[in-house]
C-alpha cells in the first residue's frame, strides 16, 4: 500500500515540474494559459458553481430559519 500511494506522489511531482517548466516561460512571454475557448468554459464554470452556492445558501437558511420556529 505504501508503495502505491509513493508511486502516486511521484507521478504527482512529476507531472507538476513537466507543468511548471511549460507554464513558466509561457508567463513570462505573456501567452495566455488558455484558449479563448478555455476561457468560455472557465466563465460557466463559475457562473454555475455561483447560481449552485446561492441555491445551497438559500436552501440552508431556509432550513435554518424553519428549524428555530418549531
Amino acid at each position: 500500500m505504501t508503495a502505491i500511494v509513493v508511486g502516486l506522489l511521484l507521478c504527482v511531482a512529476l507531472s507538476l515540474a513537466v507543468l511548471g517548466v511549460v507554464l513558466v516561460p509561457a508567463r513570462r512571454e505573456g501567452r495566455d494559459l488558455l484558449t479563448p475557448r478555455g476561457e468560455r468554459v472557465v466563465v460557466r464554470v463559475r457562473g454555475g458553481a455561483d447560481a449552485a452556492a446561492s441555491r445551497t445558501s438559500a436552501a440552508i437558511s431556509g432550513a435554518t430559519a424553519g428549524r428555530k420556529r418549531d
